[in-house]
C-alpha cells in the first residue's frame, strides 16, 4: 500500500502544478479582459465579452483552482509534510482563492449592471492576484525555515488519524 502511494507522488505532482498553473495564469487573464468592458459599447459587442470572461471564469479557471487545491491537499496527507513554511503557503492559497472569489463577484456584477458597470483598474486586479502567487511560489522553491514562528506540536506532526481533542465514550 505504501509503495502505491508514493508511486502516485508524481502524478499528483504534476496535476497539482498544472492546476495552478492555468488557475494562475487564468487569474492574470481576467482582469485584462474584465478591463474590456465598457459600458458605452454596442450590446453584442458588451455581451460577447461577458460571456468570454463568464466562460473562462467558469469553464476553465475555477475548475482548474479546485483540481490544484484537491491534488495539493492530497500531496500534503501522502506526504505527511507538516513543515512551518507549508503553513504560510497555505495562507497565501486563502489569499489566492479570496482573490479569486472577488474576481467571480466582479464578472457577476459586470453582467447584471452592465450601464452601471465601470471597467476596474487592470494593474489593481493583477497586483491582488501576483502578490499571493509570488509568495506561494518563494515558500515552495525556498522552503525556508520559519524558525522564528511557534507552532505547535500538532501542527508539525502526524496525527496518526487521532482527533485533536477526546471524544467522549459511551
Amino acid at each position: 500500500m505504501i509503495e502505491w502511494i508514493l508511486a502516485t507522488v508524481p502524478i499528483l505532482k504534476g496535476v497539482h502544478i498544472a492546476g495552478l498553473t492555468i488557475w494562475c495564469g487564468g487569474l492574470l487573464a481576467l482582469p485584462l479582459m474584465l478591463g474590456r468592458h465598457h459600458p458605452g459599447m454596442e450590446a453584442e459587442d458588451y455581451d460577447l465579452i461577458r460571456r468570454a470572461v463568464h466562460t473562462t471564469y467558469t469553464m476553465c479557471v475555477t475548475p482548474a483552482a479546485v483540481i490544484a487545491v484537491i491534488a495539493g491537499t492530497w500531496l500534503i496527507f501522502t506526504r505527511e509534510a507538516f513543515v512551518p513554511w507549508l503553513y504560510a503557503k497555505l495562507a497565501f492559497v486563502a489569499l489566492l482563492v479570496l482573490v479569486h472569489a472577488w474576481f467571480g463577484h466582479l464578472i457577476v456584477q459586470a453582467a447584471e449592471e452592465p450601464q452601471e458597470h465601470t471597467p476596474p483598474k487592470a494593474y489593481l486586479l493583477i497586483s491582488a492576484a501576483l502578490v499571493p502567487v509570488i509568495a506561494i511560489l518563494f515558500l515552495v522553491l525556498a522552503k525556508p525555515a520559519l524558525g522564528w514562528i511557534s507552532f505547535p506540536d500538532l501542527l508539525l506532526e502526524p496525527r496518526n488519524n487521532q482527533l485533536l481533542f477526546d471524544v467522549p465514550r459511551r
